[in-house]
């Protein structure tokens, strides 16, 4: 990709900007997981709290609705796994890193 001549295709473009929004949604993603991460610890905090204040309410309802944040960041945390894998896969078969750096190059030649 050396040659000076070479300018990306409208295919290569698509493939760059299919590649850019698979990033940003395994960022998204992450950030999900972080935001479940942070309201486990939360649900823990009161959890421990109401050991000592013995709230009935509380005592029923936070074992749930712990298992049910738990649950969903399982989930989060598997989707994540197999996006990742995804989006590497797909970066590497289209030579993403390559086309990126040719768009450099173009839009420095422009």
């Amino acid at each position: 990709m050396g040659n000076h001549s070479y300018k990306l295709k409208p295919k290569d473009m698509d493939t760059i900007k299919k590649f850019d929004l698979m990033q940003k949604i395994a960022n998204e993603l992450i950030d999900l997981q972080n935001s479940q991460q942070a309201l486990i610890q939360k649900l823990g905090k009161i959890e421990v709290d109401n050991i000592e204040l013995g709230d009935k309410r509380l005592e029923k309802d936070l074992p749930d609705m712990h298992q049910r944040v738990s649950d969903n960041l399982d989930t989060i945390s598997g989707i994540l796994e197999y996006f990742d894998e995804k989006k590497d896969n797909f970066g590497e078969k289209n030579n993403v890193e390559a086309l990126k750096e040719q768009q450099i190059i173009d839009n420095l030649n422009i």
